[in-house]
């Protein structure tokens, strides 16, 4: 028989990989497309023009617009903040604001040209994998830094960047098994898994399922839906007529019609118990734009981040007064404070030289956590080894985070959720 662990065990990763967890208590208009550059070619020899320039590639419209103004406000507080400590190589950094829209559009490749003309030495986001999955060739191919504040696809560990991808959230083989092992501590051992039809949403369930068959449980019905339908009924059904204990569902905005669709079949979270994950985990309250009081009410889920903390939040809304979710802000501004620490220990804003530059600026050297201290440690011929908002980061050489926490969020009958936990551990990869 085969024991169902506590979240605190130590995990299996993937084949490279292996994990230790312990758990602890504004878009501008944008320019004509171009063709990509082929995935087999050589970054083109970029160089820097003294200036840092970041160009953002994040949601402000499409299915995870939610995730938008955390991610935009913590890439304004960080230039910000360089810029008020003499900025990037004796001038201040740029930055550029453009929206990335989703898989449904070819947005994110015109506004990708649009960086590309305007000289940007970095590009953070996207935010949904796929998006980034659309772009990174076109990106690395013009031997641009790609910093992805939100991508966790599997897909990206392995991926022929050319050593110019990184990204501050973990991939999802950490998320699934945090989500995995949580369902089945609550005591399910019977689960539905409904998950959108995406790099982000195929990887993640395939993650799921496996946390979930190899502690023991059963996932009783996996149904991959078009996150694009007019109606999910079909699809509630599969999950119906399996008769799971608990139900994972791995989805975007889309997740504000599915919900609905769950209760209408009775699949009620007094009745089975509801798993969220880190695209779909949002505030949707109670009024005109959320639902019914106590439709979420027990409902858990799942985000990559460490605690933000309230010092951090009121940083935040000084650079966007109206935020009301904080998902990927840290991430975001941890990306973007790395991106000109490793510009000014290059002496170059250039790609490739950022690139070569960022896993030396995240780990080994002297402990530092804000750009001021950091860069004055680089002027002093110190090496450093910045300790983010988000985490450690600490970039492995697959420019993964080499250290990742997972955040356990419970909803209340005001349809928000607060965190009861946190996971932390490492990735050696």
């Amino acid at each position: 028989m085969i024991r169902i662990a506590p979240l605190g065990r130590v995990l299996a990763v993937a084949a490279a990989a292996s994990l230790a967890l312990t758990a602890c208590g504004g878009g501008e208009e944008t320019a004509a497309p171009t063709s990509s550059a082929p995935a087999s070619s050589a970054p083109a020899a970029a160089k820097g023009d003294g200036v840092l320039t970041v160009g953002t590639l994040l949601p402000q419209t499409g299915s995870l617009a939610f995730l938008g103004p955390p991610e935009f406000a913590g890439v304004k507080l960080a230039v910000q903040e360089i810029n008020a400590a003499g900025g990037v190589l004796g001038k201040p950094a740029v930055e550029i604001d453009t929206d990335s829209g989703d898989t449904s559009t070819n947005i994110a490749s015109q506004s990708v040209d649009k960086l590309l003309q305007q000289n940007a030495d970095t590009i953070i986001g996207a935010a949904s994998s796929s998006v980034s999955l659309s772009v990174i060739d076109k990106i690395t191919g013009a031997g641009v830094v790609q910093i992805s504040p939100a991508n966790t696809s599997d897909e990206f560990t392995t991926y022929n960047d050319k050593g110019l991808y990184f990204r501050t959230a973990p991939p999802d083989v950490l998320q699934g098994r945090v989500l995995g092992d949580l369902i089945l501590a609550d005591g399910s051992d019977s689960v539905g898994i409904l998950a959108l039809q995406d790099a982000y949403g195929t990887g993640l369930a395939d993650n799921v399922q496996k946390a979930v068959e190899g502690g023991g449980g059963q996932v009783v019905s996996k149904v991959i839906y078009d996150p694009k339908a007019a109606d999910f009924s079909a699809d509630v059904a599969k999950i119906k007529e399996a008769n799971p204990k608990a139900i994972a569902l791995i989805g975007f905005d889309e997740t504000k019609k599915i919900v609905p669709e769950l209760v209408k079949q009775g699949l009620t979270a007094d009745k089975v118990k509801w798993y969220f994950v880190d695209g779909n985990l949002s505030n949707y309250g109670t009024g005109k734009d959320g639902f019914p009081k106590g439709t979420l009410d027990g409902a858990k889920g799942t985000q990559p981040g460490a605690e933000v903390s309230d010092d951090f939040k009121a940083k935040l809304k000084t650079a966007d007064p109206s935020l009301k979710d904080f998902n990927y802000g840290p991430e975001s501004y941890d990306a973007t404070i790395l991106t000109a620490l490793a510009a000014t220990a290059a002496k170059s804003d250039a790609g490739a030289d950022i690139a070569a530059k960022l896993t030396e600026v995240s780990s080994g050297g002297e402990k530092c956590k804000d750009f001021k201290s950091c860069a004055d440690l680089l002027a002093a011929g110190k090496d450093i080894d910045y300790d983010g908002v988000s985490g450690p980061v600490e970039f492995n050489a697959a420019g993964d985070p080499a250290e990742a926490t997972i955040g356990i969020y419970q909803y209340g009958a005001d349809n928000t959720n607060k965190n009861i936990a946190f996971n932390t551990g490492k990735i050696d990869g």
